[in-house]
């Protein structure tokens, strides 16, 4: 049974990163705040009325139940356009679709964009992309909280869609507001595959990036170059003068943020080899579940076992706890027998396995009781 210090440190997520490399460049730059454009309505949408026969002498039927809503029908003749009372994004991102309430009794429709006048799109889209280019979270929040039937997850031209604008902003705020009304954390965008976390990297915004991991987003999700936001953040800093100080330590910032997410609790059982000097420094560890040795940044191990490693301890197993005595400052200390030392030693409490030192405890609690009867 091992002994060593068992300390919980992060663990490498069995799921390997891409190793697909690219030419390194940021996410697309946001689109300019322009209003979207404005044109007449096109001819598709007739104003025509019904006409009632004159001629017909029986009185005319009842009319029919109006439907909940419907799809649009290009068949079909439709009346003047009232207002947009609801949106919804199409399948991956490819484009939109509005619910049209009618002039008339027309039940309301769910119409593709491309068949409604841009003045009534941008009427209804204006005021949430403004919004959100400018990264107004008042003004986010009100427009969620008007319940105008608004689809959280609404894309532009590219794909994008609003919680991907204010990542790459770099608004918390934003992004929460966004991300608690139900936006999709892990959307990419067509122009490139980007999620929100791939802003939040290319731009340089770790707060963003911490906050988006704790609503979810998934920080091995590949662009379409096979990168996750973590090799992103790598390979821009690879081509980050030294001189800017602040970018790098921002993208330092931001790529512990992503290694923490990818790596996972586990309890380390030793320090097996050393390689790397200065910040890329890692450590072989020997894992306690019985998973392969991998090696670990130094900042994720535990720092009483660098030490350990480092000032040349030798790491033994133990076999079991022979005695316990109190040590210096009244410490605990355990005799340990080890079973490739011949030697028992005498080690700290902290040192010694929280297993063995339970067996030891009931061994002797056991022996107590039968010297007693």
């Amino acid at each position: 049974m091992n002994i060593l210090p068992s300390l919980s440190r992060l663990k490498l997520s069995p799921t390997p990163l891409s190793t697909t490399t690219a030419t390194t460049s940021l996410p697309p730059p946001l689109p300019s705040q322009a209003h979207l454009p404005i044109s007449l309505r096109p001819t598709n949408f007739s104003l025509s009325a019904t006409v009632e026969s004159r001629e017909s002498l029986s009185p005319p039927p009842p009319p029919p139940a109006r439907e909940e809503f419907g799809d649009y029908d290009e068949d079909e003749t439709y009346g003047e356009v009232n207002r947009i009372i609801g949106s919804r994004a199409l399948q991956n991102g490819s484009g939109m679709e509005y619910l049209i309430e009618w002039k008339d009794d027309h039940a309301p429709t769910w119409v593709p964009s491309d068949y409604i006048a841009k003045d009534v799109v941008g009427e209804y889209e204006t005021p949430w992309w403004t919004a959100t280019k400018k990264a107004d979270d008042a003004a986010l929040k009100q427009i969620i909280e008007s319940d105008d039937g608004r689809d959280i997850d609404a894309v532009d031209q590219e794909g994008r869609t609003a919680l991907l604008f204010v990542s790459g902003l770099g608004s918390e705020q934003c992004v929460q507001i966004l991300a608690e009304a139900g936006a999709d954390v892990n959307h990419r965008d067509n122009s490139g595959g980007l999620t929100a976390l791939h802003m939040a990297a290319g731009y340089v915004k770790p707060g963003v990036a911490k906050l988006l991991l704790e609503f979810g987003a998934d920080p091995e999700k590949e662009d379409d170059r096979g990168r996750t936001p973590l090799e992103l953040a790598r390979e821009i800093l690879k081509v980050t003068p030294q001189l800017q100080f602040a970018r790098r330590l921002g993208l330092e910032n931001v790529i512990r943020v992503l290694e923490g997410a990818i790596y996972e609790f586990a309890e380390v059982e030793e320090i097996m080899e050393r390689r790397g000097k200065g910040e890329n420094v890692e450590y072989l560890v020997k894992w306690k579940d019985g998973g392969d040795n991998e090696w670990v940044k130094a900042r994720f191990v535990a720092e009483e076992l660098v030490k350990d490693f480092e000032e040349g301890l030798e790491y033994a197993v133990a076999e079991c706890v022979l005695d316990k005595r109190e040590g210096e400052e009244g410490k605990k200390e355990y005799l340990v027998k080890w079973t490739d030392i011949e030697e028992a030693t005498w080690e700290p409490e902290d040192k010694v396995d929280p297993e063995l030192i339970k067996l030891f405890e009931e061994g002797k609690k056991q022996t107590a009781e039968t010297s007693s009867s």
